[in-house]
């Protein structure tokens, strides 16, 4: 505690408690403790950085600290899933300290007590501190209260004086830190000539002309890829694809559903509580002992309630309705009271026409459509059949039906016209809205009416006897399954089971696709309590949440380059397009004339567009999307001049520009300089910490113990 002491000795404050906990909050910070030295064996170690190894017990007492912090901040124990973000947490920070520390090491960087104590007390305090300690009331920072706080700190409990602890001895590696990042980033420099050319390519425009063959045009069955190719690809582009640790598993899941017998007890227990709830005296009591969900008094508009439910309008005070079986649960609900004068509520159907333009004409046309398919409707046309048929939002596949919704959750045109109905039936004119033109059918007029209900929902769970079948059929699948051959074809004959696949499994993954909390299976993948798991090797029978899982590693892949197999349709996908760009460059070569001439030479698969407003330094024709090269190229020719082919990123390019403008010099340089500095320092934060930890030579091996 050298920093409490150097404030005391420097401090003629007056002594005194001040009995809050602000600091607990930044427990662990963005820097951890923790020893240093190496070890003899591995049965303790999660990992290693920059060649030091990282024992168990200090990555606890760092999860630890990262735990207490969450505890603090949230108010909760974390579940699982925060845990696996916290053990994430201490792991990065681990590699920051460690990593990091040598780097200061190299450059001698250093932290006085003077520049401690001035981060405490001084002209510059941590953002920490000053937070923990300013009045919310005159967003003044308060000095001698924290000075106060040091001074009686042995007199709080254990667990402030650790947090402080904690805290202090972070405040020296962080500023080191910021120490080094600043020595890297005050070291950006813009030129002028770098900001003329940044500028000029930001805001030099073309207009071109551009024929076009799309890739597609090529039939895929027509291109034959080897696997040299493949290879050759990967091999030239190694840098993109760059890999960390693997696995790829295939599994299948049990799923342990209610049976129609479990059904059927639930649906009984709920017919039994029916004649019981209608004479209950207590309906809030009578929820608390019977549901599984709380009780509820809140009124709820019609918008609000199950549909099954709405279907029973007006409702009667008194009486229970249902059961209703919805989303696995079984519901009883008894209405036990009602209010009007609560917000509106309506349902409506409508058909939206959507002008195909922003023109005054697309609008009238627009308009004309509405109209049309409004008489059809008042002629006979059943309104649901012309939803399907006309409507141009999300509603088509239910026959433009809305629902009940609650006045203020539509455009305020849409709304008047539903709210200001009195009636139920077909609105006599479109009505206009910043979508377009709606056909309404009100199918339920506005209502302020409310109810109170009291709901009892049972889950309609399966029991332990359904378990414990689904158990065992998992354990008889495992039992025949003892490698990849036998597993693949037990799965076959199981024909209400589908077999999945999960590639590329990082180590330190929580999930495994949609299977949340599956860690235990990540872990199993690659190997736990020191025992290795081998390809071909079939796992035990997991329960994550409602079923259990069997799974099969059929892939194992090592830092470093992806290979083939696990890039094969990506691979395949690049190295065809690139003999597809030798077949139509091969045609177009040595053609001469217009692009339209040469077009028509080529075939139909070949389009001639134009582009205005192409931007040198975005890299994208409009229209058409990123090509880079071809923008590039065509800012490099001049007007009325065509481009040799060229093999885009979706097609076979000629580019001829039309015109060219350049801007006027920019008047204040100065500022593009500091707009493209700032760009770069932006970046510089993230970008040398993953400069520092790609060498820092990283194992991580935390899933022999999470």
């Amino acid at each position: 505690m050298a920093l409490i002491n150097t404030i005391r000795e420097k401090s003629g404050w007056a002594v005194g408690t001040v009995a809050i906990g602000m600091l607990l909050f930044i427990v662990g910070g963005d820097l951890i403790g923790g020893k240093n030295r190496l070890f003899g064996g591995n049965q303790n170690v999660v990992g290693e950085v920059a060649g030091q190894k990282i024992e168990l017990t200090d990555f606890n007492n760092a999860l630890e600290q990262a735990k207490q912090s969450f505890v603090q901040q949230q108010g909760r124990q974390p579940d699982e899933q925060a845990m696996g973000y916290l053990r994430d947490q201490a792991w990065n920070q681990t590699i920051y300290r460690i990593a990091f520390q040598k780097e200061f090491d190299k450059l001698g960087l250093a932290v006085s007590d003077d520049e401690l104590t001035d981060m405490v007390q001084g002209k510059n305090i941590h953002p920490s501190i000053k937070q923990a300690f300013t009045d919310p009331k005159t967003g003044q920072f308060d000095r001698a209260k924290i000075v106060q706080y040091l001074q009686g700190l042995d007199k709080l409990p254990p667990d402030a004086q650790a947090a402080w602890q904690n805290f202090e001895a972070n405040l020296g590696p962080e500023r080191m830190g910021q120490k080094y990042n600043n020595l890297l980033k005050l070291s950006t420099y813009v030129t002028t000539a770098e900001a003329k050319r940044f500028d000029e390519n930001q805001n030099t425009k073309a207009s071109m002309k551009y024929l076009f063959v799309p890739y597609f045009s090529i039939s895929d069955s027509a291109v034959k890829v080897t696997d040299e190719q493949l290879q050759a690809y990967l091999d030239k582009n190694k840098s993109r694809y760059k890999v960390e640790d693997g696995r790829s598993i295939e599994y299948v899941t049990i799923p342990v559903v209610a049976s129609k017998e479990d059904t059927a007890a639930v649906q009984q227990s709920v017919a039994q509580l029916a004649t019981q709830f209608a004479s209950a005296p207590n309906d809030s009591l009578f929820v608390k002992l019977n549901s599984d969900q709380p009780y509820n008094g809140n009124y709820v508009s019609p918008a609000d309630m199950p549909e099954k439910l709405r279907q029973q309008l007006p409702l009667t005070v008194g009486k229970v309705y249902g059961p209703y079986a919805e989303n696995g649960t079984i519901s009883l609900i008894k209405v036990t009271g009602q209010k009007a004068g609560g917000q509106a509520s309506a349902r409506a159907s409508h058909i939206l026409i959507k002008p195909e333009g922003t023109t005054p004409a697309a609008d009238a046309a627009a308009l004309a459509k509405a109209k049309k398919v409004l008489a059809e409707i008042k002629g006979g046309a059943d309104f649901t059949a012309m939803a399907r048929q006309y409507g141009t939002d999300g509603t088509v596949n239910t026959g433009g039906d809305l629902g009940w919704f609650q006045q203020g959750r539509m455009v305020p045109e849409f709304e008047k016209a539903i709210f200001g109905a009195t009636a139920t039936g077909l609105l006599p004119n479109p009505v206009k809205t910043s979508f377009g033109y709606h056909i309404i059918k009100i199918t339920a007029p506005k209502t302020t009416q409310t109810y109170q209900l009291a709901t009892i929902q049972k889950k309609m769970e399966p029991s332990e006897a359904t378990r414990e079948v689904a158990y065992t059929r998992a354990q008889t699948l495992k039992g025949n399954a003892t490698d990849l051959e036998s597993f693949r074809k037990v799965i076959a004959k199981e024909k209400n089971l589908q077999k999945q696949e999960a590639k590329g499994l990082g180590r330190g993954d929580q999930a495994v696709n949609s299977l949340q909390s599956a860690r235990e299976i990540v872990r199993w993948a690659y190997g736990t309590a020191g025992k290795k798991t081998a390809v071909g090797d079939v796992s035990e029978v997991f329960e994550i949440g409602d079923q259990y899982v069997i799974a099969v590693l059929t892939g194992e892949r090592s830092k470093g380059t992806a290979d083939v197999a696990s890039l094969r349709p990506e691979l395949t996908a690049a190295v065809r397009n690139e003999e597809k760009a030798k077949q139509i460059i091969g045609k177009l070569s040595g053609k001469t004339g217009t692009l339209e001439q040469i077009a028509g030479t080529y075939g139909s698969a070949a389009q001639v567009k134009t582009a205005d407003g192409v931007v040198l330094g975005s890299g994208a024709i409009p229209g058409l999307g990123s090509e880079p090269l071809a923008v590039g190229k065509a800012f490099g020719l001049k007007p009325g001049q065509k481009s040799a082919p060229i093999q885009g990123e979706q097609g076979v390019l000629i580019v001829e520009p039309v015109s060219v403008q350049k801007p006027a010099a920019p008047s204040d340089l100065a500022a593009v300089r500091k707009q493209l500095t700032d760009q770069r320092t932006g970046r510089a934060d993230g970008l040398i910490y993953e400069a520092v930890k790609a060498n820092a030579n990283i194992k991580d091996e935390r899933n022999k113990f999470f």
